[in-house]
C-alpha cells in the first residue's frame, strides 16, 4: 500500500465517526476538491507575482538601452520555445484549449492521454516558459496558463485519492480546477463560476455544482488572503453616461467583436501553416517573430510589449486622450507574433488590452471624456474577448469584476451579446475550440503511436 494509500485510509477511518453515511460520503469527496483549491490560489499567487516581476524587469531593461531588447528578445523567446519542445509540448500557447481537450479526454478510455496535457511537469514548464516570454517582451498573459496550471493541480490531487474513497469523476476535477484558476487569477469569483458554466461544463454542471462552488471560493479566498483584496483594473470613473453611450457601446462592440475573431483566425492561420515546419524553419520564425516585437517596442511604443495591463490601467485614469492610432494595431499584432512562437503564454489579457486600446480610440475620436470614455473603453475589453472566446457573459462579468463597477452591468452585457454575434461572421467557432481540436487530435495520435507510458493504479480507476 502506498503512502497516499495510507494516509487516506486513516483520515477515511477518521471519519467514520460521523453517524450519517451520505455526510461522511460528501465530506470525503469534498476534501479533495478543497486541497486543490488551496494549492491553486498558492501557486496563482506565487505565479502572479513572478508574472510582475518579470514585467517589472522588461520595463528595466527597456529604460536601460534602446538596443538592448533586440538582444535580449530573441534569447528569451528561443528559451522559451525551447523549453516546451524538449519537456512539455502541450505547454505551448493559452493552456484553456488544453484544459478543454483534457476534460473531453477525461474518459477510462483516453485517461492516460490527458496526463500529456494536465500534469505538474507541464504546470512548471508552463509558468518558466511563459515568464521568459513576458521578460522578452512577448505579449503574453498569465491568465490563460493559470487555468492550465489549476487543472493540473487539480488532477494531480485526484489521483491522490485513494481507491477506498467515493469515486470523483477526473472530468469534474477538471473543470472545478479551471474555474478555480481563472477565480484566482483575475480575482473574479463569479467570472470563475460563469466560465465553467458557459465554457466547460455544458450540461452536468448541477452534479458538482456544489463543489464548484466551494472550491472557487477556497481558491479565491486564498489569493485574497496574501495579495489582499486587489482590483484587477481599481475603480475607473463610469457614473452618469450619457444617454447615447449606449449607441456607442453597441457599435465598438462590433467592432472589435469581429477584430477579435479576425485576430483568432489569423493566428489559426500561421499555427497551422508552421505545423510541419522543421526546427531549423521554427527557429528562424522564432527568431523574426522576436525581432518584430523588439521593433514595435523600441521603436514605437513599449505598450506594444507585455501583457497590456499597463496600458488598460493608463486609458482608464486618465490618458485616452493620448490614444494614438497605431497603438491598437500593435496590441493586435503582438498577440499574433507571440501566440504563434510556439511559447507559453495566455491571450486573455492581450486581447483585454487590445480592446480597450480600440475603445480608447474611438473615445478620442469622438472627443469623449471621463465616465462616457470609460464605458467605451471597457465595452471594448468585452467586444474583443468575446470575439476570441465566444463567451460572452463570461467576459462582461471578468471585466464587471475587475473593476467593481455593477452600474454598468448593461453596458458590458450588452457588449458581450452584440460581439458574440457579430464575430459568427467571421467564423462559427472561437479560437480555443479550433486549438483543442488540435491538441485533442495530436493526443490521440501520440496514443494511437504507443507513446504513453501505461498508467499507475490510482490513474487506471474508472471515471
Amino acid at each position: 500500500m502506498g503512502k497516499w494509500q495510507i494516509i487516506g485510509t486513516k483520515i477515511q477511518n477518521r471519519f467514520k465517526l460521523f453517524s450519517n453515511e451520505k455526510m461522511r460520503r460528501n465530506v470525503l469527496q469534498a476534501l479533495p476538491f478543497w486541497l486543490a483549491s488551496l494549492l491553486t490560489g498558492l501557486v496563482a499567487v506565487l505565479y502572479t507575482r513572478l508574472f510582475a516581476g518579470a514585467e517589472s524587469l522588461l520595463y528595466m531593461l527597456i529604460s536601460w538601452h534602446w538596443w538592448v531588447l533586440f538582444v535580449t528578445t530573441p534569447v528569451f523567446f528561443f528559451i522559451a520555445w525551447w523549453l516546451v519542445l524538449r519537456f512539455a509540448p502541450f505547454a505551448r500557447g493559452s493552456g484553456i484549449p488544453q484544459v478543454m481537450a483534457g476534460i473531453e479526454l477525461a474518459t477510462p478510455k483516453h485517461n492516460a492521454v490527458v496526463r500529456h496535457l494536465l500534469s505538474l511537469k507541464v504546470a512548471v514548464i508552463k509558468i518558466l516558459s511563459s515568464l521568459l516570454m513576458v521578460m522578452g517582451g512577448g505579449a503574453v498573459g498569465r491568465e490563460g496558463p493559470t487555468i492550465q496550471i489549476a487543472g493540473s493541480i487539480f488532477r494531480f490531487v485526484h489521483n491522490l485519492v485513494p481507491s477506498s474513497w467515493p469515486v470523483t469523476p477526473r472530468r469534474n476535477m477538471i473543470i472545478t480546477g479551471a474555474a478555480a484558476g481563472l477565480a484566482a487569477a483575475f480575482n473574479t469569483p463569479l467570472g470563475g463560476l460563469v466560465f465553467a458554466m458557459e465554457e466547460l461544463a455544458k450540461n452536468h454542471l448541477r452534479f458538482f455544482r456544489t463543489a464548484l462552488f466551494s472550491a472557487v471560493i477556497i481558491a479565491g479566498l486564498t489569493a485574497q488572503a496574501l495579495l489582499g483584496p486587489y482590483l484587477y483594473l481599481g475603480y475607473p470613473k463610469v457614473d452618469n453616461p450619457a444617454w447615447y453611450v449606449l449607441l456607442l457601446v453597441a457599435l465598438i462592440a462590433i467592432v472589435t467583436g469581429i477584430a477579435g475573431a479576425i485576430l483568432a483566425r489569423i493566428i489559426l492561420r500561421i499555427m497551422h501553416w508552421r505545423k510541419n515546419f522543421s526546427v531549423s524553419a521554427q527557429i528562424v520564425f522564432l527568431i523574426t517573430s522576436a525581432m518584430i516585437m523588439a521593433t514595435m517596442g523600441t521603436l514605437i511604443s513599449h505598450f506594444a510589449l507585455g501583457s497590456g495591463k499597463e496600458l488598460m490601467n493608463a486609458v482608464l485614469f486618465g490618458k485616452a486622450a493620448e490614444m494614438h492610432w497605431y497603438l491598437p494595431v500593435l496590441r493586435v499584432l503582438g498577440p499574433v507574433v507571440s501566440f504563434t512562437s510556439g511559447a507559453a503564454g495566455g491571450i486573455f489579457a492581450p486581447a483585454l488590452s487590445a480592446g480597450a486600446s480600440m475603445g480608447a480610440l474611438m473615445a478620442n475620436l469622438l472627443q469623449l471624456t471621463g465616465s462616457n470614455a470609460n464605458i467605451l473603453i471597457l465595452a471594448g475589453m468585452v467586444g474583443f474577448l468575446t470575439g476570441v472566446t465566444r463567451s460572452p457573459f463570461t467576459c462582461a462579468i471578468l471585466v464587471l469584476e475587475m473593476t467593481d463597477r455593477h452600474s454598468v452591468i448593461f453596458h458590458l452585457l450588452l457588449a458581450g451579446m452584440a460581439a458574440g454575434m457579430v464575430s459568427l461572421i467571421i467564423d462559427q467557432k472561437s479560437l480555443y475550440d479550433h486549438l483543442k481540436e488540435d491538441y485533442i487530435e495530436a493526443a490521440l495520435l501520440m496514443e494511437k503511436q504507443n507513446e504513453i507510458p501505461a498508467l499507475t493504479e490510482s490513474e487506471s480507476r474508472q471515471d
